[in-house]
């Protein structure tokens, strides 16, 4: 089985432990860069377009294709997610269709499509200028949460508490919106729906996460998993735990909204990662990606509910169905975080033996190198690492979480 994966900007060498997952599922993977380093992949699995070009990423594609013959294309990058359904569709393999990655891209297409279909959705209003912003503020009542367009990890999302702070706020995502990586590393040539700025009405409830399928008639929720952020102005510390903590009855009514909600997006046969926040006692549609999540959540989605987001990547890559049942928790506990750090470039991390070597750690992933730039908000968002730790509840997982990535030691250029 072949299969070529994408990236239209290469993201350091972020995906790679998903791509060696999919090579443990028996997959000869083949990786193509748009723009990237030589060195990122074995040279006779690996073409670098050179440019984000569609029409040369496609070009290059249906040339290897015609010697390898892929089964199918994948993404895990977010900013490839339409450059993928586009080189699928121009090599005749299974995918998403342009139309349904771009609803599934864009925020703005995204809610429009769900307010269509009456999907249950915060308010929101599309926003270029700061007295647009300012209105819609007003109208909504604040709080309201202000984001891009064509985001991911939570760049320039903000709660904004008044119109100073929307005043400030603005003008910051407005500028940010120049260098983000995430449109940035969006292919050239293609339609990708209005770039710009939401404001959104505030959902005051706690949000929960899916790694769920959708395949012909059903969705699958194949992992629910809390997430339990002590939030702030800015979203850019995620902390979850899983199982979650919903009754059967309102994973039921989730169950209906991303259902709904997927079907708008126009997604029949794809992964998914879906984002769920409770409002008023109802569950809102944050948003719905076409790609798997991204961290841990692919673990622990096989620990706590036996369901493997990878595995179901490879196989819908190639117009299987995944092996997936609905919800149904193992009954472990974990407790995972993002980790971050303070802006600068990376001269060194280090992680103890404690942390490497316990029996309790179930994902610990450092995604930074030396030389590395970490930016953060209002700058970027960037991580360097992940980790997870197994327990007996929510607490005893949480406990030893917060404990060992204190262990953690990130050393700047410039700090000594």
């Amino acid at each position: 089985m072949k299969l070529l994966t994408i990236e239209t900007r290469q993201y350091l060498t972020y995906y790679h432990s998903r791509y060696r997952q999919v090579q443990a599922f028996g997959v000869d993977l083949y990786v193509m860069n748009g723009e990237g380093t030589a060195d990122f992949w074995p040279a006779d699995h690996y073409r670098l377009v050179g440019s984000k070009k569609i029409d040369e990423m496609i070009a290059c594609a249906e040339e290897w294709h015609a010697t390898e013959q892929f089964d199918g294309v994948i993404t895990f990058s977010e900013a490839a997610v339409i450059a993928v359904a586009s080189v699928a569709e121009a090599l005749g393999l299974p995918g998403i269709g342009v139309d349904g990655a771009r609803n599934s891209r864009n925020k703005l297409l995204m809610r429009q499509a769900y307010e269509r279909a009456g999907v249950p959705i915060p308010a929101f209003r599309y926003v270029t200028e700061l007295d647009d912003a300012l209105a819609a503020g007003a109208e909504f009542g604040y709080p309201v949460i202000l984001k891009p367009t064509l985001g991911a990890g939570s760049h320039l999302v903000y709660r904004v508490d008044g119109p100073q702070e929307m005043a400030r706020d603005f003008a910051t995502a407005s500028e940010g919106l120049r260098n983000m990586f995430w449109i940035n590393a969006e292919a050239d040539d293609v339609d990708l729906g209005p770039i710009g700025l939401l404001v959104e009405s505030f959902l005051d409830g706690p949000e929960y996460l899916m790694e769920a399928l959708a395949w012909d008639d059903e969705v699958y929720l194949g992992s629910v998993v809390d997430r339990i952020t002590a939030e702030g102005r800015s979203f850019d510390d995620d902390v979850h735990h899983a199982p979650t903590s919903l009754p059967a009855e309102e994973l039921a009514r989730v169950h209906h909204a991303v259902k709904a909600a997927a079907r708008a997006q126009g997604l029949r046969r794809s992964v998914m990662h879906a984002e769920v926040r409770y409002h008023e006692g109802k569950p809102h549609l944050l948003e719905i990606a076409a790609r798997v999540g991204g961290g841990g959540l692919d673990t622990i989605a096989r620990i706590t509910a036996d369901y493997d987001p990878i595995r179901s990547v490879v196989d819908v890559g190639r117009g299987v169905k995944p092996p997936v049942r609905h919800y149904w928790p193992t009954g472990t506990h974990i407790t995972a975080m993002c980790l971050i750090c303070d802006g600068g470039v990376v001269e060194n991390i280090e992680v103890p033996s404690e942390v490497t070597e316990s029996d309790r750690v179930f994902l610990q992933q450092i995604t930074a190198r030396p030389g590395d730039v970490i930016l953060r908000p209002p700058d970027g968002n960037t991580i360097f690492g992940f980790l997870g730790t197994t327990g007996t509840s929510k607490e005893d997982a949480f406990g030893l979480m917060t404990e060992l990535a204190g262990k953690i030691t990130v050393t700047l250029e410039g700090d000594r």
